[in-house]
């Protein structure tokens, strides 16, 4: 598990690592920079310009409104970034595991590309359980204060391990055989999640994991599938 982690560590510096980190965080900074926009351009509509208070006089609502949702947004893309970014990330894994394939198991029979209006309901799916799994465990911890950390990190280590492992395996074994592979493994795959959740809380960091977590899981994948791929 370790070793899967050290290997994919050991790639980051690979151009086609690095172009899908730059694709996942610029196409997550358009998504919320459009996303203040519109939200700025609809309160817009409905509420006037400006605002008569006691003492105070006649204010402007836009700067007011353009100031108060920036710090707004600011506070939500700590929230959504990771998994906006995950889920962005994931429409481009495919070069990952294959930049992982070509360097550390050039002996494999190329695998079929996935098609791409597959990998883009597949990535706003996770996307959607992400961010609902984490909103519904936000009331988890503040019951559970103590235990916030340990939450956060099986929840999302599960989440993650599901994600990645299928995505590998699915490159190899179709979708059914994906999903079978991962009942066999759920345990290790959960522990490798979890593991790859830590850094989640690390600014920047964080912004890593998706590519990261594609190409260990890949390594986990061929670690422990990959001898039925050479009958």
């Amino acid at each position: 598990m370790f070793s899967d982690f050290a290997k994919a560590l050991a790639q980051l510096s690979d151009p086609r690592f690095r172009g899908v980190v730059g694709k996942g965080i610029g196409l997550t900074l358009i998504l919320l920079i459009a996303i203040y926009i519109a939200f700025v351009w609809v309160a817009g509509l409905f509420l006037p310009d400006t605002i008569t208070l006691p003492w105070l006089g006649e204010i402007g609502l836009g700067l007011v409104l353009s100031i108060g949702s920036f710090f707004v947004m600011i506070g939500l893309s700590a929230f959504l970034m990771v998994p906006v970014a995950s889920a962005f990330t994931g429409i481009f894994l495919d070069d990952v595991a294959e930049a992982v394939e070509d360097r550390h198991y050039p002996d494999l029979p190329n695998a079929p590309r996935q098609n791409v209006s597959d990998t883009i309901m597949d990535s706003l799916g996770f996307l959607g359980i992400m961010i609902g799994a984490n909103a519904i465990a936000l009331v988890l911890y503040l019951v559970f204060n103590v235990a916030a950390p340990l939450i956060f990190w099986a929840l999302n280590g599960f989440l993650l391990g599901r994600e990645y492992f299928q995505m590998a395996a699915m490159r190899r074994l179709g979708r059914a055989g994906a999903k079978a592979a991962r009942k066999r493994h759920v345990g290790e795959i959960w522990i490798a999640g979890a593991l790859m959740a830590i850094p989640l809380s690390i600014p920047l960091v964080n912004l890593l994991i998706p590519v990261l977590g594609a190409a260990t899981f890949t390594h986990m994948f061929m670690r422990l599938e990959g001898r039925q791929l050479q009958k």
